[in-house]
């Protein structure tokens, strides 16, 4: 079954796509709801970006796959 990402929004009365997309009567769908997340998520949210921030810095340089002198035979490949 192959799928296709709409992004869509609710105006409080019905679905609606944000851009056009032909779909024919009785094409079935999947609806995903992103609820916004709630003060408590947003502080950890918060949080863990700081902490990435502290992480990485500004400078940060781009490791190659190159500079790997032993890979991991275990790790799974993209």
């Amino acid at each position: 079954m192959e799928t296709i990402v709409l992004r869509a929004h609710f105006d409080g009365k019905q679905i609606l796509l944000d851009e056009p997309y032909e779909l024919q009567p009785n094409t079935h769908l999947l609806v995903t709801v992103i609820k916004k997340p709630d003060a408590e998520q947003m502080a950890w949210l918060t949080l863990s970006a700081e902490g990435l921030s502290l992480a990485y810095g500004e400078d940060e340089p781009e490791y190659p796959l190159t500079m790997i002198k032993e890979p991991n035979p275990t790790y799974e490949t993209r």
